[in-house]
């Protein structure tokens, strides 16, 4: 695994940005690892390709906010990012007024409306990130299970849900007011990921889309709020009420972003295990991981090369080392296996995306996806976080696995950040396919309690969608084997199996897949 991690991760392979030379060696890198795995082409036409095409937007932003007559100095990529995902070369917002909409979420289940009938259309609308933060009516240090699920995220919390709610509210620009803590990264993840290139599927809903989407400081936030005579504290814990209604700021906002575009054929490569049922074999267990980063980023001082070692070389490198576990066996499982590096992860799941809307083989007929998105640079665990954890068949699979091998399942210590929201599976599921997002335990074998949060948290403040993703001195890929060994035996016991996983009661992709299947 260290050597697909070290090759990958290399400056040669200039960050693995989809569209340029790094693209062309991680995908060459991976056709070779298949084929002299013996695996077969997987897809369809003989080829270990499919195209996915995109299209790429570099954007110069340029904003100007007046409040009253007072201007706030606006500094692209300090102070906001603005990005146009249209395919033309200029998009203006001029002189649109400033509404303030709370965490932006129309949510029915949860009686809970942050635009409350207001006409935003041709409007700057300015939105909280995550969701509301509603405190539990017996315990205000905690937030309320019932409402939004608690600490946990859910897909209101999202930025992409944002912008969709924005762009069906008819809004000319919808702009996120980042916080570290509940974005789950810091501002320069934000100006260094969105102010570079921005990739999308052509068509992908732009006429529909809102013109400007973006993000500003908090600290330019408040800044507003004090020029429009407004509480930014006291008017954010009012919006985490039901009672919330959309302020408008008594000021206004225009955008400007010149877009230079261009057409990218980008490539998911895919390989195949043909299963040894003859009744059973085109039937499938598909495992992914994202092969791309974020390339070279030229306004860097120094190293300007994203490598991507962890984020997501690591995952990359412990998926193939499945494929070759599975090459080893003495007979294949009864259903065939897919194994699935997939572009544009870090540009909104875009490869991911592609696959599921145009899949190779049926989604009725794919009875899994496991993802792989980082894997355990510090040791073994004696746990195993499951992002998502009792959403489907596929974590009592794991259960079982882990339960021989003397360890536990535990959910995701970090809900609050919108992990199962951020990663190739959500795409999977969203289609109905049964999903497992399986990430590293926190609990580490010889280290004090705590130990394994206080690395993720160092790895995100210095590392995260930064030069400095790299191999570092002290990784210990032993917990990476062991996760590696978990993940091959759920995958083979599902290809194995006379039982198809199945999302639990209560999941809102359940509905989907039941309909997919022709269940009533």
């Amino acid at each position: 695994m260290l050597g697909h991690i070290r090759t990958l991760s290399s400056d040669a392979f200039e960050g693995r940005a989809p569209g340029t030379a790094g693209e062309d060696s991680a995908v060459a890198y991976l056709t070779a690892q298949f084929k002299a795995l013996g695996l077969a082409p997987g897809n369809p036409d003989g080829s270990y390709v499919q195209n996915v095409e995109l299209i790429g937007y570099t954007g110069a932003a340029t904003a100007s906010v007046r409040m009253g007559r007072q201007p706030v100095a606006m500094r692209s990529g300090d102070d906001f990012i603005a990005v146009a995902r249209h395919d033309t070369s200029d998009v203006n917002v001029t002189g649109s007024e400033i509404v303030f909409v709370g965490y932006g979420v129309v949510a029915p289940e949860y009686g809970w409306d942050d635009y409350k009938g207001m006409d935003v259309r041709g409007k700057t609308v300015l939105i909280m990130v995550g969701d509301p933060p509603v405190p539990d009516p017996a315990d205000s240090a905690r937030l309320d299970s019932a409402t939004f699920r608690g600490k946990a995220m859910t897909y209101y919390g999202r930025w992409t849900y944002k912008y969709e709610k924005a762009s069906e509210m008819g809004a000319a620009a919808a702009i996120i007011i980042h916080q570290t803590g509940p974005a789950g990264y810091p501002w320069e993840v934000v100006s260094g990921s969105w102010g570079a290139e921005n990739l999308d599927i052509p068509g992908a809903g732009a006429s529909t889309r809102v013109p400007i989407e973006g993000w500003i400081t908090e600290a330019k936030a408040r800044e507003i709020f004090l020029a429009s005579g407004r509480d930014f504290d006291g008017v954010v814990r009012h919006a985490a009420t039901r009672e919330a209604t959309p302020l408008p700021m008594f000021g206004t906002a225009s955008w400007h972003v010149k877009n230079s575009i261009r057409r990218i054929q980008s490539r998911n490569v895919v390989a195949r295990l043909e299963g040894s049922d003859p009744a059973l074999k085109d039937e499938y267990v598909v495992y992914s991981a994202h092969w791309d980063h974020f390339g070279r980023n030229p306004a860097l001082p120094g190293d300007q090369i994203l490598n991507g070692a962890f984020d997501n070389a690591s995952g990359t490198a412990q998926m193939l080392e499945i494929a070759r576990a599975f090459t080893q066996l003495g007979e294949p499982p009864r259903r065939s296996v897919l194994f699935l590096a997939v572009t544009a992860e870090e540009a909104g799941l875009l490869g991911a995306k592609y696959y599921a809307q145009h899949p190779l083989y049926p989604l009725e007929k794919t009875l899994a996806n496991i993802n792989i998105d980082g894997a355990n640079q510090w040791g073994r665990t004696s746990d195993v976080v499951v992002i998502g954890l009792g959403n489907s068949t596929l974590d009592d699979v794991l259960d079982t696995v882990v339960t021989a091998a003397g360890r536990t399942i535990v959910a995701d210590p970090e809900s609050e950040k919108g992990f199962f929201y951020r990663s190739d599976h959500f795409e999977f599921a969203k289609e109905g396919v049964p999903a497992l997002y399986a990430d590293a335990g926190v609990n580490y074998v010889g280290k004090p309690a705590g130990w394994g949060l206080e690395k993720r948290n160092e790895y995100t403040t210095n590392d995260y969608h930064k030069p400095s993703d790299e191999v570092k001195p002290d990784w210990d890929l032993s917990g990476a084997v062991e996760d590696g060994q978990m993940l091959f035996e759920v995958g083979y016991r599902v290809a194995q199996s006379r039982t198809w996983p199945a999302w639990k009661p209560g999941t809102e992709f359940k509905a989907k897949r039941e309909a997919m299947l022709g269940k009533p």
